[in-house]
């Protein structure tokens, strides 16, 4: 009974159609206004997957990866970094990266065959390369390393503030031309870097100028290395005054220069603060269309302030000077 209305229907609707196209026919307008409304079932787009056969799956192997700073040393338990790569490069000539996974020790499921394994603790990492059966199987990595931890003062054992320290990490073989491969740079103090078991070239800066001390430091496996330098610096602010004890005068360029006449550094301002290693210096401040110049000599964890006095009647202004 169904299936009849619906041919009827369709019909009804085709001699509709003709007759609103077919040139000449009168009256298809109007035959067609007075039709019923024709409501026709929906119908599906597409028919619907049946699943006639479960799908086949690749057996998988499973591989617990685990490590230890030292040789049968206890597992690291976070910080660990897994990647594995397939052993063949792909046609961008790269390794294809098949998983990966952070903490410590960590289990994949892997189609059996042969892998490259990178695990990295911070800087420390080692590479390995795997087999992957259908048992399961645990493989460990020994590191061979350890943690650094850095911190300086100035002579004396003066507690140096930690955002006018930073330290940098350098490969302590140099290469053709006396450079360093560096490692890690703006290192904050009191960090525990990981590193592998070796020996580092360390540049720890005080300030933004010159006080600079470098040292090659030890790291061992399965250790903690702390290491204080000394530095032989003091903060220094210089500014220019009409008298001794006077008010510091704006729109100063300044510029320190060694003893020997090499440049410092150069700013501008009412004051110029800054931290320099031990030694003598020379200090020209320009104002206006005049230069005044002081020496003054830096010790070693003495912070101290420089004043230059703005007096044309001393040998030390030059008058009309660019």
């Amino acid at each position: 009974m169904i299936a009849r209305n619906i041919r009827s229907q369709l019909a009804v609707f085709f001699t509709l159609a003709v007759l609103a196209v077919a040139p000449g026919i009168a009256g298809a307008q109007e035959l067609g206004d007075r039709l019923p409304k024709i409501d026709l079932p929906g119908l599906s787009t597409y028919a619907p997957a049946q699943d006639t056969s479960p799908l086949a799956t690749a057996s998988l192997g499973r591989i617990t990866l685990a490590a230890q700073l030292i040789q049968d040393g206890g597992d690291i338990t976070r910080g660990l970094v897994w990647r594995i790569f397939e052993t063949e490069p792909g046609a961008d000539g790269k390794l294809r990266l098949v998983a990966s996974a952070q903490g410590g020790t960590q289990s994949f499921d892997l189609t059996p065959g042969q892998y490259l394994v990178h695990a990295s603790y911070g800087r420390a990492g080692a590479t390995k390369r795997i087999s992957v059966g259908n048992d399961a199987k645990r493989e460990a990595f020994v590191l061979d390393a350890g943690g650094l931890k850095l911190d300086a003062e100035n002579s004396g054992g003066v507690r140096i503030p930690s955002d006018k320290l930073r330290f940098s990490i350098y490969e302590a073989e140099e290469k053709p031309g006396g450079e360093r491969a560096l490692i890690l740079p703006d290192v904050s103090p009191n960090t525990v870097i990981r590193l592998n078991a070796g020996v580092y070239h360390v540049v720890s800066t005080y300030g933004n100028v010159n006080a600079v001390i470098r040292s090659d430091i030890k790291v061992e496996a399965g250790k903690l290395t702390e290491a204080t330098v000394e530095h032989r610096a003091a903060e220094m602010t210089m500014k220019l005054v009409r008298q001794a004890g006077g008010e510091a005068i704006a729109d100063t360029s300044w510029s320190v220069q060694t003893n020997s006449g090499d440049p410092v550094r150069e700013s501008v301002g009412a004051y110029a603060s800054m931290v320099l290693a031990e030694g003598d210096y020379t200090i020209v401040a320009k104002n206006r269309d005049h230069i005044y110049q002081r020496d003054f000599t830096v010790e070693a964890g003495h912070n101290a302030e420089v004043e230059v006095i703005a007096d044309e009647s001393t040998p030390t202004a030059v008058e009309g000077a660019d």
